[in-house]
Parts: structure tokens; sequence; C-alpha cells
């Protein structure tokens, strides 16, 4: 697996979105690089994937030995990976903040609300971020995950490239209102991985990494936290160190994040490759390019 090290470009570290602005139309899956598949160890895999299909709303794709991939129509979102002998992760530790699973509507947001509560599942957040409404919980060996819905993008403010975010009280009573049924069939046509929030050791050396090798756009700096995204989204990749100050790499095998793979083109892929020494370029399918961030996260470039 190909690491960070001295192939990142220090002079494109931390660069802002400087040409950004409102616009219509901004998505998600719209934009240069995306979220595609999300990968977690998990020690029990029948309750997790329990937990994903009946809370979550995703539905079983494939199945084997050791493996569940689930998703939503034929699109994998989420890969679940058994090892029953790996430690939990630390709350402390690099790895994964939340996996964020974006609706198409607001409506959609609501109907999960109804279906959650009808779960009984134990919510532990709601906020309203200007540009998304969004509801948090987490799974049962305690991935973080967000179910969210974004505003329009035209009503997104933007400032000198950076996109204006907070952390409001979402009013859930009134959210559960806008709901039109409350039969629940799982998440609807179109709901895909948002963006993926990350728990790192340091912002800067973060951002050397999604920024400057990766070439995201920094489009967000908030206490503790960076925002970064691809073609005018207000975020595929959020970064904290809330609870990770000074984490150091990672230990494996523990429970937890085990792979995000980010989706783009072919001029994108070859230009990350450009930024790699020789020797890790070699390492680099003719598709798939695997790296490391700073702190052993699996980060794996896929062309298409």
């Amino acid at each position: 697996m190909t690491t960070s090290g001295a192939f990142l470009a220090g002079s494109l570290a931390g660069r802002p979105a400087a040409s950004r602005t409102t616009t219509a139309g901004v998505t998600s899956a719209g934009a240069p690089v995306r979220i595609g598949t999300v990968a977690l160890t998990v020690r029990d895999l029948d309750t997790v994937s329990r937990f994903y299909q009946q809370v979550i709303g995703l539905a079983p794709i494939e199945t084997g030995a050791g493996f569940a991939r689930l998703g939503v129509g034929e699109t994998v979102l989420l890969e679940l990976r058994h090892n029953p002998a790996a430690p939990l992760a630390s709350p402390r530790a690099a790895g994964l903040f939340h996996t964020a699973f974006l609706l198409p509507s607001r409506i959609d947001l609501a109907q999960w609300l109804l279906h959650a509560a009808e779960q009984r599942a134990p919510l532990q957040g709601a906020s309203d971020h200007l540009v998304s409404e969004a509801i948090y919980l987490a799974d049962p060996e305690g991935n973080g995950i967000e179910v969210y819905w974004d505003r329009p993008s035209e009503t997104w403010a933007w400032r000198d490239g950076m996109v204006e975010m907070a952390t409001l009280q979402l009013d859930l009573n009134g959210l559960a209102a806008t709901a039109k049924t409350r039969d629940w069939a799982g998440l609807p046509d179109g709901s895909l991985i948002g963006h993926v929030h990350l728990q790192v050791g340091a912002l800067d050396l973060s951002d050397r990494f999604y920024a400057g090798l990766l070439g995201l756009d920094v489009v967000c700096r908030y206490p503790g936290a960076t925002f970064l995204s691809s073609g005018g989204y207000h975020h595929h990749i959020g970064t904290n160190i809330w609870n990770s100050r000074g984490a150091p790499v990672r230990s494996e095998p523990t429970t937890g994040l085990a792979e995000v793979e980010l989706v783009t083109n072919a001029d994108i892929f070859d230009a990350v490759r450009s930024r790699l020494s020789p020797e890790q370029a070699t390492e680099a399918g003719r598709s798939r390019l695997p790296l490391r961030d700073p702190w052993g996260t699996p980060i794996t470039l896929v062309s298409r």
C-alpha cells in the first residue's frame, strides 16, 4: 500500500477554493471527486449488517464468507469486513468520525426519522448546518453515522472561497411533520454516501495529504476541524482533532474504518499519481491507487 510521505506538495496544502461562489445544481455525486464505497472492519458481522439494513435502510447486494456489501439498488455503499478478533477501536484514535448517508430530499429525511423512532434507534444528535440538516447516531460497534439531506446549493453562502456552515439546533418535530407517509421501504433511490468525516492527529498534516496530494479544496475551517471538497460541494471529507489530537499511526487490526474509496476521472487520477515518487507511482494500478493518510487510514482513489 502506498503511504503518505515526501510526495506531499506543500505549496498546495491547505489552499482555499478561491473561485467558489453560490451556484445552483451542485451535488456531492456530481463532483469530480466523490465518495464511493466505505469499508468497515466489524467483529459481529450479522449484528452490524442487520443494523444497517433495519435502521439505516441499506439493502444486501452481495454476501460471502467474512463480508457483506450493502447499498441502494445495485450500488454498493458500505462493505462490512468480518474480523471477530479485532480489538475495538479507541474513540481517541485516528480513523472514522462518521459515515454520512445523503438522502435526496427533506421529506426522505423526515420519513427516515419516523422510521428510526419506530426502531427505537438511539439518536445522538441533530443539527442544522445551514447547507444541510443532519441526524447523528452510531452502529452497534460505535461507528459514527450521519443521515442528512442537502439544502439546494444556490442557498449556500460562500465568501472568499469558503462556505458558511454552522451547528444549530434542528427542529426534529418540524422535520417529522413534513413526512408524507409512515411507510418505509429502505433508503430511496439516489441515496449515497455524501461525505466521510475523519479523526486525525493534526490538521496541518491532514491538509497536506487531502489538499496537497489529493487536490481537494479547503472550503471551511471550524474550530478543531477542516472541511474539504471537490466541485464546489460543501464537503466530501471532514477532518477533526476533537477527540484525536496528537493521535499516532493507527494500530492494525482494529474495528472501525477499513477503507474509503474516492471515485474520480482519469485526469485527476493521473494528476494525483504524478505527485507520487516514481517508486510509489509504480504501485498504482490502471484504475486503482491505494494510499494511506498520515495516520494509516486507507484511502483508495478509483478512476471510472
